[in-house]
C-alpha cells in the first residue's frame, strides 16, 4: 500500500512537471514581452513597420495607460534602459518628483504619526514623468513620428477595446470595499476607485461592473491622448491638459501645481554596470535602489559555490536569502536621490564590499534583523508596476518599467482627462522607522524634499554576454522587483535554465524588515522545514516574488540567432513577435 500511495505521488509530481514546464516563445527577428497582450501587438506591428525598439517603448507604453490601468499610466513614471546595436546604452529617469510645497513631515499626525494621505487621494501624487521620459528617449533614438506612434494608444482609448476577464476581475477587486491583504505589507487594490466620483463613473460604472468582452471606451482619455499626440509631452506639462489638471489639484487640496507641471524634466543617466560570472550587468542607477542592489547581491553570491547544494534547496535558497538581508539592510541607510543627497555608490556596488558583507554570512545559520545594521562602506564619492522588454530586429534593446506604485494609483482619476495619479509620495521616507506600503523601511536619505524624486525598487536590466546581448528583463512587484530580477538571471546563469523554465520558477523575498523569508507555491515542505532549522522565520504561500518579462538570445550550435521569450505565468501578459 505505501508503495502504491508513493508511486501515485511520485506520478503525480511527474505529470505536474510536465504540465508546469514551459517552451519559451521563439522568433527569429524581434521580439515584444509585455504584461496586457493588446499593447505586446501594438509594440510587434510598430516593429514590422520599420520602427526601432525604442519607437516600439513608446508605442507600448501609451497603449498600457489604456488598456492596462492598474499600472500602465500617463500619471506615473518610471525609467527605460536602452542598448543600440553599436554598444550604446542610456538610462532615461522619468521617475516622479515631489512637488515644490512637498515638506518633510507632510504626512504625519499631530502625534506624529504617519496618515494615509501619502497612500490615497489628491496628496498621494508626485509630479507625473512618464510623457516627458518616452519623449526624451524618442528625441534622441527614435526613427518613426511620434505621432504615428501615439496613434494606436489614441484609437484603443476612442473605439475601445475588449474587456479581459483579468481586466474585469481587476476592476471589480478595485470597486470592493477594502479587505484585509493576507500579506498586510502590501496594499491591495481593493476598494481604491471607490473614493473618487470620475474613477467611479470610468472604472466602476457606478456598479454595474465591467464583464469580459464588453467594449472598454474611454473618451476623456483619447481627447487627452489626442492633444498629445499632436503637440507632444509639452501638451501634458505645459498646454490645455497642465491647466486642467493644476486647476482640478487646487480645487481638492493638492499639491502639484502649472509650475510644478512645467518645470518638471526627465533626466538621461548614466547605466550602472557590473559583472557577474562571464556576463556583464547593466541595470538601473539611483533613485533606483534596484540595480545598486541587483549588482550587490550578486556581487555577494559570485565565488561562494552556493548554486553546488541544488536549486531549490535549503542550502543554496538560504545563502541568497542571506545575501537579500545583507542589501535591503544598506538600502534603507545609504540610498535616495543623487541630485539631493551623497551615496557612496561605487563602494556600495564593489567586489571589495561584497566580500566585508559576504563574510558576515553563517552558512549554516540565519542571520537575525535585528543584529543587521548597515555596512561601512568607503566615504561617499565626489504593487503597482509594469515591465516589458522589446528586442528589434537590428539587434537594440529596450528594458522599460513604469508605475504609478500602488495598483491604480491613488485611486484619483483627473475630471475630463481620463488618467489616473500615482501615489508615489508614499516611496518617501515619510517617517524614518515606520514601514512605507511595501514595508519598507527607509531612512533621512531618502527624506521627502521639494523637486526630489523617491527611491524605486524598478530595475529594468539588460544582460551581455561577450559584450553581446544574452538578456533583456524587468519586473514589477514594489520591492520584491530585485529579487525577482535577481533569481531569473541566476536561474539561467547558474542553473542553466531556458529563460521560460528561470522565469516560472517558484521564487523567494527577504527585504530585512520584517524578518520574514516570504516563499511562493513550489518549494517541498522538507525545504520549508530545514530553513526553518537554519532560524528562518518562513512565510509560505507568499504573494508573488515579482513578474518578471524577459527575453533572452539564444544561439544555436550552427551559429543561427533566436530570441526567446519568458513571459510571467503569475500575471497575464503575451510574448510575440516575427
Amino acid at each position: 500500500m505505501q508503495k502504491t500511495v508513493a508511486l501515485v505521488l511520485a506520478l503525480g509530481l511527474w505529470t505536474q512537471s510536465l504540465v508546469w514546464a514551459r517552451q519559451p516563445f521563439r522568433a527569429a527577428q524581434a521580439m515584444v514581452v509585455a504584461q496586457e497582450p493588446l499593447a505586446t501587438d501594438v509594440g510587434v506591428a510598430v516593429l514590422k513597420s520599420g520602427g526601432n525598439a525604442v519607437d516600439a517603448a513608446v508605442a507600448v507604453a501609451t497603449a498600457l495607460a489604456v488598456t492596462y490601468p492598474f499600472a500602465g499610466n500617463l500619471g506615473g513614471g518610471g525609467f527605460m534602459l536602452v542598448r543600440m546595436s553599436d554598444g550604446r546604452q542610456a538610462f532615461f529617469d522619468f521617475r516622479e518628483k515631489a512637488p515644490a510645497a512637498a515638506t518633510a513631515n507632510m504626512y504625519l499626525d499631530k502625534d506624529g504619526k504617519p496618515t494615509r494621505d501619502s497612500v490615497v487621494g489628491w496628496r498621494a501624487p508626485g509630479v507625473p514623468g512618464t510623457l516627458r521620459g518616452l519623449e526624451l528617449a524618442h528625441r534622441k533614438f527614435g526613427q518613426q513620428k511620434w505621432a504615428d506612434l501615439v496613434a494606436p494608444a489614441v484609437r484603443l482609448a476612442g473605439e475601445g477595446f475588449p474587456v479581459s476577464y483579468t481586466l474585469s476581475q481587476s476592476l471589480k477587486s478595485a470597486g470592493r470595499p477594502r479587505a484585509a491583504a493576507a500579506d498586510s505589507s502590501i496594499l491591495t487594490a481593493g476598494g481604491i476607485l471607490t473614493q473618487n466620483p470620475e474613477s467611479k463613473r470610468i472604472f466602476l460604472r457606478e456598479g454595474r461592473h465591467y464583464e469580459p468582452g464588453e467594449i472598454f471606451r474611454q473618451p476623456e482619455l483619447a481627447a487627452t491622448l489626442q492633444r498629445v499626440q499632436k503637440s507632444g509631452a509639452s501638451e501634458f506639462y505645459e498646454g490645455e491638459t497642465a491647466k486642467r489638471f493644476a486647476k482640478e489639484m487646487a480645487s481638492h487640496g493638492g499639491l502639484i501645481t502649472l509650475d510644478d507641471l512645467k518645470n518638471y524634466q526627465a533626466v538621461e543617466r548614466v547605466p550602472l554596470v557590473g559583472t557577474y560570472r562571464d556576463t556583464t550587468i547593466v541595470t538601473a542607477p539611483p533613485p533606483s535602489t534596484g540595480g545598486v542592489g541587483l549588482l550587490q547581491m550578486l556581487n555577494i553570491l559570485e565565488g561562494t559555490g552556493y548554486e553546488k547544494a541544488g536549486l531549490g534547496s535549503a542550502a543554496a535558497t538560504h545563502y541568497v536569502a542571506e545575501a537579500m538581508r545583507r542589501y535591503y539592510a544598506d538600502r534603507g541607510e545609504f540610498l535616495g536621490d543623487a541630485d539631493f543627497v551623497k551615496i557612496p555608490l561605487k563602494s556600495l556596488i564593489s567586489k571589495e564590499y561584497a566580500r566585508e558583507r559576504r563574510a558576515s554570512i553563517d552558512p549554516a545559520k540565519a542571520t537575525p534583523s535585528s543584529v543587521i545594521r548597515q555596512g561601512q562602506p568607503a566615504a561617499s564619492e565626489s504593487n503597482e508596476t509594469t515591465h516589458f522588454s522589446i528586442v528589434d530586429a537590428q539587434g537594440n534593446a529596450v528594458a522599460l518599467t513604469y508605475t504609478l506604485n500602488g495598483g491604480y494609483g491613488c485611486g484619483i482619476t483627473v475630471a475630463g482627462l481620463g488618467f489616473l495619479l500615482n501615489n508615489e509620495m508614499d516611496d518617501f521616507t515619510v517617517k524614518p522607522g515606520s514601514p512605507n506600503m511595501f514595508g519598507l523601511i527607509e531612512g533621512e536619505a531618502n527624506a521627502i524634499r521639494a523637486g526630489k524624486r523617491p527611491n524605486s525598487s524598478m530595475t529594468p536590466t539588460i544582460v551581455l554576454q561577450n559584450n553581446q546581448l544574452h538578456l533583456v528583463l524587468g519586473a514589477p512587484g514594489g520591492s520584491r522587483i530585485p529579487t525577482g530580477v535577481l533569481q531569473v538571471i541566476l536561474n539561467v546563469t547558474n542553473f542553466k535554465m531556458n529563460i521560460q523554465d528561470a522565469v516560472d520558477q517558484p521564487r523567494f523575498h527577504h527585504q530585512w524588515q520584517p524578518d520574514k523569508l516570504y516563499t511562493e507555491r513550489g518549494f517541498s515542505p522538507d525545504t520549508l522545514d530545514l530553513l526553518r532549522a537554519r532560524g528562518h522565520n518562513v512565510e509560505p504561500n507568499t504573494f508573488g516574488v515579482a513578474r518578471v518579462e524577459a527575453i533572452q538570445i539564444e544561439t544555436t550550435p550552427d551559429g543561427k540567432r533566436w530570441l526567446a521569450a519568458g513571459q510571467d505565468g503569475r500575471g497575464e501578459g503575451k510574448a510575440t513577435g516575427y
